[in-house]
């Protein structure tokens, strides 16, 4: 079997498992194949936290949750040094961001120094203690989330560290149909205990699903399409001098490089090898939704980062 074809089966057992997110299920496995990390903002129990956990389940590697809190300390996720008695010497115990999949459950909740900390990680791919640097493993992802509904004694992340997450995905509640299986699934499960997953993942499949992601075919004209969306959101005014009113600053080159990832990495879950205009456009949201600051005007009116990006993807044609 294909990799494409098993990382297939993979959604759809996921898609079981977890009921009514399928657009979190596949944002979670383009993450994985894009070699990156995933910000997760929705209210509680909309399975957040079971999704990272179950697709853990399918993996060959260690999962760890942080929940963050203010009272958190940076050693509390990256470890610290313990003096050793016997030896008289300092030795580093590692923390939980030494683990596969690690998700930093509600990070807002923690302070800028437990989030730099764990920033420090996901774009260095290290932990840095004293005077010594400590490399993660090569299979690493962060799964973050935050609670939109509260906002008491939390600790909103500033956009640059924003920048960091490879997509930052909304989620809402699931729909009366998908809400009937949730109750149907809970009861079986509480009544039989969870299935085993069945497809297991190594990290040496990982790291070979993501090398045919990468020669994914790109045709010169989606490139550009590409490339004229994430440039649009910094010069919106060539478009639409309304954009330009709503937009303060546009997506980095850090976009760029994500939406380019994300684009190749749907298209091979989806079977394809290449690389199509609705690839882009459908990733384009969850891309730049964290990229894009908009003005004080544009929030005074309600305007929101997801109709900026539409008003985009309204204005920027597909030309060959």
């Amino acid at each position: 079997m294909s990799l494409q074809n098993t990382f297939g089966e993979l959604r759809d057992q996921l898609a079981k498992r977890i009921i009514g997110q399928e657009r979190l299920v596949e944002r979670l496995l383009i993450a994985l194949l894009a070699d990156g990390h995933l910000l997760v903002e929705g209210a509680p129990g909309l399975a957040k936290t079971t999704a990272i956990k179950a697709l853990a389940d399918h993996l060959e590697g260690d999962f760890h949750r942080i929940q963050f809190t203010p009272d958190l300390l940076p050693s509390d996720v990256t470890g610290s040094e313990i003096y050793r008695a016997e030896t008289g010497l300092f030795e580093f115990q590692r923390g939980p961001i030494f683990h596969n999949l690690v998700l930093a459950d509600e990070i807002n909740r923690a302070p800028a120094k437990v989030q730099s900390a764990l920033l420090e990680a996901m774009g260095e791919r290290q932990i840095s203690v004293g005077m010594q640097t400590f490399p993660l493993d090569k299979l690493f992802m962060v799964m973050a989330t935050q609670n939109p509904i509260e906002q008491e004694g939390t600790y909103p992340l500033p956009e640059a560290q924003l920048d960091r997450f490879l997509m930052h995905v909304v989620i809402d509640y699931p729909d009366a149909e998908s809400e009937r299986a949730i109750l149907h699934l809970a009861r079986n499960d509480y009544r039989q205990g969870q299935p085993k997953a069945d497809i297991r993942l190594s990290a040496e499949e990982v790291f070979a699903a993501r090398s045919e992601v990468a020669e994914i075919y790109m045709a010169e004209a989606v490139e550009k399409y590409l490339l004229a969306l994430v440039l649009a959101s910094r010069d919106a005014a060539s478009l639409d001098p309304e954009l330009a009113r709503w937009t303060a600053f546009g997506a980095s080159p850090r976009g760029t490089i994500a939406l380019d990832r994300c684009a190749r990495a749907l298209a091979w879950l989806d079977g394809r090898d290449y690389v199509t205009p609705d690839d882009v456009r459908s990733m384009a949201f969850d891309v730049l939704r964290h990229r894009i600051l908009l003005t004080f005007e544009a929030e005074a009116e309600g305007m929101t980062a997801d109709t900026v990006i539409e008003r985009l993807i309204d204005r920027v044609p597909v030309t060959a």
